[in-house]
């Protein structure tokens, strides 16, 4: 069902009845109010939740853990409060795209929620299938999908469908505090990765490293500190990066990706010296070691590896993304993704500026 981009008032109707059988409830881009209606849970097969861009004003809704949600779209509404108190070891595990910026949400960053999303950490089943993220009616050749917008930095794209192999957590521009949790180390099939405009602090874990399909991380403005983990070299397909606005300090790493990364990565930070910057670093900051997962002569064979490894997912991600037909443009890691590659896309559409309350 979609309802999106009206001029539609008032509350969501609660008249969701047992055996609903709603795949994907669209309301977005409306001028909506109140909160979620519990009678959602009788939709046991809805998959995509987007109510993106309203007035709705409610809490976390643990409640919806246990049905298959997929991607959820709650950006740019009044959602408030802590993320926790969920029940049971697969709540919420299907999900794959979760997009809850531009909200009052706050607290830590919900360990437990990570460690549900199962759809995510698990690295072999995004990478064997590279099938639409569809919903069959009879089976897997009769399908069904909708239409889809998700925001990343003020561009609004519009996705027709969706690939499984897309997977996405933004919680940018809300108001979490304390630490990034290691658990997010464990998310080994996450491409997109946006925790910014936050009030996060302590070190980058170097634990994040280990997200082996990272392509875009932006962790900036926020209170982080220490030193930027050498382990983050290791993200052989990482293609955007923003730490900028932190208290980072010490040398930047350099190596594989982080040799195409620019002085707008880094600003901010008045503590970090070396390339790009132009500040040089004291005799003891250039000492500091290189990461290596080998030695040697076993580094050059793995970086030459690496960048066979990646042109072929380059190739493979423009692929997918020629599935993808964006009618109203595209996300900012997207559109640096593309400038990095000198790739050529067709693309269809114009971009849209999204018009958030913050």
């Amino acid at each position: 069902m979609d309802l999106s981009m009206n001029s539609f008032r008032g509350k969501i109707s609660g008249n969701f009845h047992k055996g609903c059988s709603l795949r994907s409830f669209s309301v977005n881009h409306n001028q909506l109010e109140g909160s979620l209606p519990c009678s959602l849970v009788n939709c046991s097969e809805l998959e995509i939740l987007n109510v993106a861009n309203n007035n709705l004003n409610d809490t976390f809704p643990n409640w919806l853990g246990n049905l298959k949600l997929q991607v959820v779209i709650w950006r740019n509404n009044r959602f408030y409060g802590h993320i926790d108190s969920f029940e049971g070891r697969f709540s919420f595990s299907c999900l794959q795209i979760i997009d809850l910026s531009h909200n009052d949400f706050n607290g830590h960053l919900p360990m437990k929620f990570f460690e549900n999303l199962h759809a995510i950490r698990s690295e072999s089943e995004s990478k064997s299938h590279s099938r639409y993220m569809i919903y069959a009616i009879c089976n897997q050749d009769n399908l069904f999908y909708e239409p889809l917008y998700i925001t990343t930095k003020g561009l609004e794209m519009h996705f027709e469908r969706i690939l499984t192999i897309l997977t996405v957590i933004d919680f940018s521009n809300n108001q979490f505090n304390g630490q990034i949790p290691e658990i997010l180390g464990e998310l080994h099939s996450l491409i997109v990765l946006n925790l910014s405009h936050n009030s996060l602090t302590g070190p980058i874990p170097s634990i994040l490293g280990n997200l082996s399909a990272l392509e875009s991380l932006d962790l900036s403005s926020n209170k982080l500190e220490g030193k930027i983990p050498a382990q983050l070299v290791n993200l052989i397909f990482l293609e955007v990066l923003n730490l900028s606005w932190n208290n980072l300090t010490g040398l930047i790493p350099r190596g594989k990706q982080f040799d195409t990364f620019t002085n707008d990565s880094y600003i901010g930070n008045s503590g970090l010296c070396g390339l790009p910057l132009s500040k040089n670093c004291s005799d003891e900051q250039a000492l500091e070691p290189r990461p290596t997962k080998f030695d040697e002569d076993g580094d050059a064979v793995n970086w030459k590896f690496s960048i066979l490894m990646g042109y072929g997912c380059g190739l493979v991600f423009g692929l997918s993304m020629g599935y993808i037909v964006f009618t109203t443009g595209m996300p900012w890691w997207l559109v640096k993704i593309i400038e990095r590659g000198k790739k050529k896309y067709v693309i269809n559409g114009k971009i849209r500026r999204s018009g958030g309350r913050k």
